[in-house]
């Protein structure tokens, strides 16, 4: 999902960033770009997301495989 990003604020619950901050820390990853992939994942396997944004994984049920 290169090129222009939409960018708004987000509130979290301080005990949520700091859960998602360590994830993302173990993943090499923003905060930011942690949740965009967790979204990203989620909307791929409820298949939501059109198909023509971003790189998809070959098959939605291998998404907890599927990395940026």
């Amino acid at each position: 999902m290169a090129g222009n990003k939409k960018n708004f604020p987000l509130r979290l619950d301080p005990q949520i960033h700091a859960a998602i901050e360590r994830w993302a820390q173990d993943e090499l990853r923003s905060v930011n770009s942690h949740i965009e992939f967790l979204l990203q994942q989620a909307l791929y396997k409820s298949g939501r997301l059109p198909a023509s944004v971003g790189k998809q994984p070959p098959n939605p049920d291998q998404c907890d495989d599927f990395l940026e």
